[in-house]
């Protein structure tokens, strides 16, 4: 299925998209339960005190786009009842615990703009809840009650997320629980 946004028309993801995330993330406290176990690095990240959820959302996207080939991105969005999924009608894939997602083949200019308020920025948060470039190089990947965001790719990719201070992010190993120093999980 097709959607129609900004005059352009966009591809609605199925569940053959994202089967290998379904597929092999481990229910659990650790990162793999949003990302699967298929990366060489993994992380989390979350907006910073003091930076306002724009200039931390750029930051993560830069290094992304900066850390990727030219390709477009899945854009998921959560359908919780209570935050914007941009594409209201459009059909929906089942992930994790059998969350809804809207997922739509865009990138980076979408992921920052599309949404109006999310979770983890309040009402002025864009970035997706699932974002993930079509060769599946890296997964971003924040999960529905976490205020925080995992994230699984390449070791340059991780190094460069850990080295800016706007993205705040630190490294962690698969078997370690994903929930960042002074943050508590729901």
């Amino acid at each position: 299925m097709d959607v129609i946004k900004d005059g352009r028309t966009w591809r609605i993801g199925t569940a053959s998209d994202v089967a290998w995330i379904a597929d092999h993330t481990i229910p659990g406290n650790t990162v793999n339960a949003a990302v699967p176990p298929v990366f060489e690095a993994y992380a989390t990240f979350y907006q910073p005190d003091g930076v306002d959820t724009a200039r931390h959302e750029r930051a993560v996207v830069r290094v992304l786009t900066e850390q990727s080939a030219d390709q477009p991105w899945w854009l998921g969005y959560l359908d919780t009842g209570a935050y914007d999924i941009v594409f209201n009608d459009a059909p929906k894939v089942s992930l994790y615990w059998g969350w809804a997602y809207v997922l739509v083949l865009a990138g980076p200019e979408q992921a920052l703009s599309w949404r109006t308020g999310h979770l983890r920025g309040g009402e002025t948060g864009a970035l997706p809840d699932l974002i993930f470039p079509l060769d599946r190089s890296w997964l971003v990947s924040a999960l529905w009650d976490d205020t925080w965001t995992d994230i699984g790719g390449p070791v340059n990719l991780i190094e460069a997320l850990v080295s800016d201070p706007l993205a705040n992010a630190r490294r962690v190993r698969p078997d370690e629980d994903a929930v960042p120093p002074g943050l508590t999980r729901e």
